[in-house]
């Protein structure tokens, strides 16, 4: 069984979706339980979570306000959902091109003009959509170019078939999710009369409308089947149909009870602020029921939660309401929390004695080519937080440097801002020494009367507990494959008199091309492979991401280092020899 999660705040679910605090959303959340999916199970998938933000009768509402949210707000809302989940969608559940002088004006095209701005993804018919008569609400949805429209009962009298797609089935690495579209039947009375007329004054479109709803369900229904045959593991119902008892029996919930195999219904029309009700369907299953309210009150955010599992049986689905409110709330609290966190970037971390640069004294960057004092303190900082006997840093992620004087927390951040992690893995002193010739490749001689940066890699190596010698009058002959990852060295080496520091002695000592050591660097390489050393992915990591890099800087200089950063990083310290 699928579990369904009611009346969850979205601020919660989206708390939820970055800790994995699944509970969050359980307590006091009064699970209920759906049998309206299909028991089977998607293989493949490696999908964690879906986030579907869906709005209804915008109505041109398009500013934000002290009750309404702006498009500009929803599109941002959009990014940073984004942060959450690579699998972001927006859907609008109608009546969004009328009811300002902007929609009247231009006919619905400047709202249109938005929408796509916003990032749209899939639409369907409000009433109001034909306001401006057929041919203009048909130009519309084709000029949204970013959104499919669908609709399973906007029907073409004439030939028979739907206008638009009755639904459009959308892949989330191997997670299948049908949108299927439903128009309310009132939509022939609610908006003018003679769109749907020819010139002789008969009716050429219909919306399967009949006095007891047989017609509509029988509609869903076949798009619904027809949706869970083409391979459907959810059913999402994007409708315009509303819950007044006046539109019986077209209500979404009278849609509901007469049909099976729909697990969420996303609503307009009616206008109401539904956040998350259970609604049993034909076979007594239950349904989530949300609706938005209008003109952007609130933004909706279902949530399918995969777990990660191949199993369709342990998913959760949550459907949840942010309100412009709580978001001008959140506002505020985030302009608090920013103007706390800028006062804590300014707080003084540590001392340095002198000046910790990725430059040379002629202003010519040298950390992506030569050694640097910066990169000597950053590799020992990766080696003293870890314990590990080696530690690299590739000149790429080492983006500032450290002046002297007070160091703030900023410029410690300010140095690895990439927010990656430090890794120790077992290595061979084979693989160090592969990895030591990819990265000074690109090694030259001669450096400080250049006009510019020579021999310049992202890869170059900042290390602590070696000692190297790199031969520049030997060509590099380190292969890559068409990925440009390492693949092996050719021929002669260019760097050699490798040494490792032996921790108990505080020696240097020859490298043992069959001993294990233990490295220390940054996920960025250890785990991605990143600038193409690949040779480290499958080794046993003995500690995985354990502390942030820049974190690690932090900790050395106010505990390793006792808050000073002394005249021992004066300058390099000579640890890469260059001939």
């Amino acid at each position: 069984m699928i579990t369904v999660l009611a009346e969850a705040s979205l601020a919660v679910v989206v708390a939820w979706q970055f800790t994995g605090r699944e509970s969050a959303v359980q307590d006091g959340s009064g699970a209920i339980v759906s049998d309206a999916v299909s028991e089977k199970a998607a293989g493949g998938r490696s999908t964690d979570k879906i986030m579907i933000l869906y709005t209804n009768d915008i109505h041109c509402s398009i500013e934000a306000g002290e009750n309404a949210f702006g498009l500009s707000q929803l599109k941002e809302l959009k990014g940073w959902m984004k942060n959450v989940s690579e699998y972001v969608t927006l859907v609008d559940c109608g009546d969004a091109v009328q009811g300002e002088v902007i929609g009247t004006l231009s006919e619905g095209e400047y709202m249109v003009e938005l929408m796509n701005e916003a990032g749209y993804d899939i639409c369907t018919f409000g009433n109001h959509e034909f306001d401006y008569g057929m041919e203009q609400g048909l130009r519309i949805a084709e000029q949204l170019s970013d959104a499919q429209y669908v609709s399973c009962n906007f029907v073409d009298l004439v030939s028979g078939k739907t206008v638009v797609s009755p639904y459009v089935l959308v892949d989330y690495d191997g997670i299948s999710v049908a949108y299927v579209g439903i128009c309310t039947p009132e939509t022939i009375t609610a908006s003018a009369p003679g769109s749907f007329m020819d010139e002789n004054g008969n009716f050429i479109y219909g919306f399967r409308q009949g006095k007891d709803g047989t017609e509509l369900y029988d509609a869903v229904q076949s798009a619904v089947n027809d949706a869970r045959a083409e391979g459907a593991d959810y059913v999402i119902a994007v409708a315009h149909l509303g819950i007044s008892e006046k539109a019986e029996p077209y209500r979404s919930t009278d849609v509901i009870a007469h049909t099976t195999g729909i697990d969420v219904m996303l609503d307009g029309h009616s206008h109401s602020v539904i956040q998350s009700d259970a609604v049993k369907n034909k076979e007594g299953a239950e349904v989530l029921l949300s609706s938005t309210g209008s003109r952007l009150a609130n933004v909706g955010c279902l949530v399918i939660d995969t777990k990660g599992t191949e199993e369709l049986l342990d998913d959760s689905i949550t459907t949840s309401l942010v309100s412009a409110e709580s978001r001008q709330s959140m506002d505020m609290s985030i302009e608090q929390i920013m103007s706390e966190y800028g006062e804590l970037l300014d707080t003084v971390a540590a001392h340095a004695e002198v000046e910790l640069s990725t430059l040379s004294e002629n202003g010519n960057r040298m950390v992506r080519c030569r050694e640097t004092n910066i990169g000597d303190f950053c590799a020992d900082a990766y080696r003293a937080v870890s314990g590990a006997d080696v530690a690299v840093i590739n000149g790429g992620g080492i983006r500032s440097d450290i002046p002297a004087g007070d160091i703030t927390y900023n410029n410690f951040l300010s140095v690895n801002p990439f927010g990656n992690t430090v890794c120790v893995v077992e290595s061979s002193g084979q693989e160090i020494l592969d990895m030591l010739e990819m990265a000074y490749a690109y090694v030259e001689a001669e450096y400080e009367n250049a006009d510019g940066p020579v021999g310049e890699s992202a890869g170059f190596m900042q290390v602590s507990g070696l000692k190297l010698v790199i031969d520049t009058n030997i060509t590099s002959t380190v292969l890559l494959d068409e990925n440009g990852m390492f693949k092996s060295v050719s021929g002669e080496r260019r760097v050699g008199e490798v040494q490792v520091l032996n921790k108990l002695t505080g020696k240097y000592e020859e490298i043992d091309p069959e001993k294990i050591y233990t490295l220390a660097s940054n996920n960025y390489i250890l785990h991605s492979g990143g600038d193409g050393f690949g040779m480290f992915m499958d080794n046993k990591f003995v500690l995985d991401e354990f502390i942030l890099d820049n974190q690690a800087l932090i900790d050395y200089a106010e505990n390793g280092m006792g808050g000073s950063v002394g005249i021992e990083y004066q300058r390099a310290q000579g640890r890469i020899e260059i001939r």
